[in-house]
């Protein structure tokens, strides 16, 4: 009988073996919420029985991820930057590789300063509240024009007891009436071209659309970011970016018609060109 903690992994893992790369863990976090207990949980008592109700709302789980349903929107949390972060079909999943992001920006802010930051599509508001956590002193303000994403943001904020993050409606720098008002500027915009076949792939296929295309290239919003910040930058500002792969040469083509200098391309732990660094005087 499948009701021991082992017996319910193997199961689960035998399951999610046509949808998963990663059966094991998936089927590990499911029945951890489930538990309502850490993974270690599970290696301490594998012969531990649980109750028929627990099997059924495991079971249901399971088959959720067997349709390649997220794992961050069936538990409900997404771990970034060492935070637990509420999402929801309405935010984009925070990835690893975004908290290169944050790392270069985090570069750029010295410790005690009081920079202002402004982080263009919060989304959960994972870039923002890391920042904001890292950098006390800072005033960190995240803009989104989904309303239901920002509520998300600021569940997050209260949740971890970031003080020094808001959050407020606006797509980009609609809403923004200050300008040379900010020292950094962050986004992790869309930047999938609109017909990319791996849309229909993965993840991806349950995230917000808006959250994820930009026009034909991938590159329309970027390419209104630069050229808006511009405005909204104090003197010397940097502006970051995180975008495609393949989409380095033509950002940066872009960012020197613009004006801007100091221009990097830095790759993440895959070795692929992730984000871009340009300063704007």
């Amino acid at each position: 009988m499948l009701n021991t903690i082992s017996k319910l992994l193997q199961h689960a893992s035998e399951q999610l073996t046509p949808t998963s790369d990663s059966v094991r863990l998936d089927s590990e976090i499911l029945l951890a919420f489930v538990l309502n207990e850490n993974r270690s949980y599970l290696y301490t008592w594998p012969e531990k029985e649980i109750t028929t109700e627990q099997i059924e709302h495991f079971n249901a789980l399971v088959k959720r991820r067997s349709y390649g349903e997220p794992i961050a929107y069936i538990v409900g949390e997404q771990e970034f930057w060492s935070m637990p972060l509420k999402v929801t079909p309405n935010t984009l999943i925070p990835r690893p590789e975004t908290e290169l992001l944050v790392e270069l920006a985090l570069q750029k802010i010295a410790a005690g300063s009081n920079k202002r930051i402004l982080d263009l599509g919060t989304g959960s508001g994972a870039i923002a509240l890391a920042i904001a956590k890292e950098r006390p002193s800072c005033e960190v303000t995240g803009t989104d024009r989904s309303k239901q994403a920002l509520c998300i943001a600021q569940e997050n904020a209260l949740h971890l007891n970031i003080k020094n993050a808001t959050f407020s409606p606006g797509h980009w720098f609609k809403e923004i009436t200050s300008e040379k008002y900010f020292d950094i500027i962050v986004s992790n915009p869309p930047y999938i071209a609109c017909h990319d076949p791996h849309l229909s792939q993965g993840d991806v296929r349950f995230e917000p659309d808006s959250a994820l295309t930009s026009g034909a290239d991938g590159l329309d919003d970027i390419h209104e970011i630069a050229e808006q910040a511009r405005q909204h930058l104090k003197a010397d500002g940097w502006l970051l970016m995180e975008h495609g792969y393949n989409q380095g040469t033509a950002i940066i083509a872009r960012l020197i018609s613009l004006g801007y200098r100091n221009i990097i391309d830095h790759k993440d732990l895959a070795d692929l060109p992730r984000v871009i660094t340009a300063q704007y005087s």
